[in-house]
C-alpha cells in the first residue's frame, strides 16, 4: 500500500510519493524524476515502464504539468542571496532574456541576505515547485543542499564563482583581482590598502577570499609590504565602502596612496566618503574596483569589468539546452574580464 508522507507532496498527490513509484518500478527516485518530467538520459523502455507504473499508482510529477508524457513545468528556478544589488539584478535580467526567448518562466528564490530559511527552501519549496532546472547566483551550496537537489535530479549551474561539485560560469576572480592590483603597482604605488568583501557569513564562498589572495600575491611579487590595519572589511555595498574609508582614514600615521576595492559599489562608497573628508581622488588616493557597475563610467571609476547578465544568459541557455537533450551542455566556463582605466587612478603624487 502506498505510504502517505511529507515527501509525497512532491508529486502533488496526497497518497503517492516518488519513492513509491521508484520502488514499484525497480529504479531510483532520480530516474523516476527524470522520466516523468521528460528529462534526457532515460531510455525509452525505462521511461515507458515508469510512466505506466506512475499512472497505475495515480502519481503525477507536478500539479502544473500538462501530463506524464512531458512532465515539464517550463520553469527555471533562480536562487539569489539578494535581488537588489547590482550583480544579482543584472544576472536575473540576463537569465530572463534567455527564458523569454525560449518560452520558459522564472521562479525566483530570494534569501533576502539571510540564511535562516535555507533549510525550508531546499528541503521543501524547490521540490514542491518542481522546477526543471536551477540557476544559483554567486553563493555556495552546502553538501546537504546539494543532496536535496540531487534527489530531484535537475540540471544545476552556478553563476558568479567557483562552487565545489557544481558547474559554474564566472570570471577568473584571482586574475581579475591581480589585474586591478598590478595596475596600481604599475602606476608606481607602494602603499596600497584593501577593502575586501569577506564577511565570513554563509552567503560567502571563494570569490571574496580569492580576491584577497590576489592582492597579497601581487604585493608580495612586487616586494611591497601589506599592513593588516589597511585591510578593511566590507560587504560589497556602497555603504560598507563608506564605512571602510572612515575606519581607514581615522588610523594614525601614514595614509595609503591607493585603495583596491573588491567591488565597484565599495569603491564608489570610498570615493563618496573621501570627498566628504576633503581627500582628492586620484590626486591624494587612487581607487580601483571590480565589476564595471552601471554607474562606473559616469563616476570615471577605473575598474575590472565583468558582465553578469551575459554570464547568466549563457548559463540559462546551457540549462535549457540540457533539458532539450543536449548531454553535457551544462559545463564550467570562464567569463571574460577587462581592465578599464578611467579617472580614479593615477601615479602617486610626489611630496
Amino acid at each position: 500500500m502506498a505510504r502517505t508522507s511529507e515527501r509525497s507532496l512532491r508529486g502533488g498527490h496526497s497518497g503517492v510519493s516518488i519513492e513509491d513509484v521508484a520502488a514499484a518500478a525497480g529504479v531510483s527516485t532520480a530516474t523516476v524524476s527524470r522520466a516523468v518530467r521528460g528529462l534526457p538520459n532515460v531510455s525509452s523502455a525505462t521511461r515507458e515502464k515508469i510512466l505506466a507504473v506512475a499512472t497505475d499508482l495515480g502519481y503525477v510529477a507536478s500539479s502544473s504539468a500538462s501530463g506524464l508524457a512531458t512532465g515539464r513545468t517550463k520553469t527555471i528556478g533562480v536562487l539569489a542571496p539578494f535581488v537588489s544589488r547590482w550583480f544579482f539584478s543584472k544576472a536575473i535580467e540576463g537569465a530572463d532574456r534567455e527564458l523569454h526567448l525560449r518560452n520558459y518562466n522564472m521562479t525566483l528564490f530570494n534569501l533576502g541576505g539571510h540564511g535562516s530559511n535555507r533549510v525550508r527552501l531546499f528541503s521543501k519549496t524547490m521540490v514542491y515547485k518542481q522546477i526543471d532546472a536551477l540557476l544559483v547566483l554567486c553563493m555556495a551550496l552546502t553538501h546537504e543542499e546539494l543532496e536535496h537537489l540531487q534527489k530531484i535530479d535537475i540540471p544545476l549551474i552556478v553563476v558568479g564563482g567557483y562552487v565545489e561539485e557544481c558547474s559554474y560560469i564566472g570570471i577568473d576572480d584571482y586574475a581579475a583581482g591581480s589585474l586591478a592590483v598590478q595596475h596600481l603597482v604599475d602606476l608606481g604605488h607602494r602603499d596600497i590598502a584593501l577593502v575586501h568583501g569577506d564577511n565570513q557569513t554563509d552567503l560567502n564562498f571563494d570569490v571574496p577570499r580569492v580576491r584577497i589572495l590576489a592582492f597579497h600575491d601581487v604585493m608580495e611579487r612586487a616586494g611591497l609590504p601589506t599592513r593588516p590595519e589597511w585591510e578593511q572589511w566590507g560587504d560589497f555595498t556602497l555603504l560598507s565602502g563608506q564605512e571602510a574609508f572612515r575606519r581607514l582614514w581615522s588610523l594614525p600615521g601614514k595614509k595609503p596612496t591607493a585603495i583596491f576595492c573588491a567591488s565597484d559599489e565599495m569603491a564608489m562608497g570610498v570615493i563618496f566618503e573621501a570627498a566628504k573628508a576633503g581627500v582628492r581622488v586620484p590626486q591624494d588616493v587612487s581607487v580601483i574596483g571590480i565589476d564595471d557597475h552601471d554607474f562606473a563610467e559616469a563616476m570615471g571609476l577605473t575598474t575590472v569589468s565583468q558582465h553578469p547578465d551575459d554570464q547568466a544568459e549563457l548559463a540559462t541557455r546551457m540549462l535549457l539546452d540540457e533539458l532539450d537533450g543536449q548531454a553535457g551542455a551544462v559545463r564550467s566556463l570562464a567569463a571574460p574580464h577587462e581592465l578599464i582605466v578611467r579617472g580614479t587612478t593615477a601615479p602617486p603624487c610626489t611630496p
